[in-house]
């Protein structure tokens, strides 16, 4: 499996985060967490690749 990319490379990238923040408009915090929660479920199931994922797990740690 090749590298994970994590250079931007969404089309529309500022519009698809416009339509992430539209998303969480008027949402609880408990609400908002349970969306991103889900989200990440549902993006990790299409991706359907432990090696992937588990690259994007270690990314995410690296940046906190």
């Amino acid at each position: 499996m090749a590298d994970l990319t994590l250079t931007p490379n969404i089309p529309g990238g500022d519009d698809f985060y416009a339509d992430l923040l539209a998303a969480h408009e008027r949402l609880t915090k408990e609400e908002s967490d349970a969306f991103n929660a889900r989200l990440i479920l549902i993006l990790a199931n299409h991706i359907g690749d432990r090696e992937a994922l588990a690259q994007a797990l270690d990314a995410a740690k690296a940046k906190a």
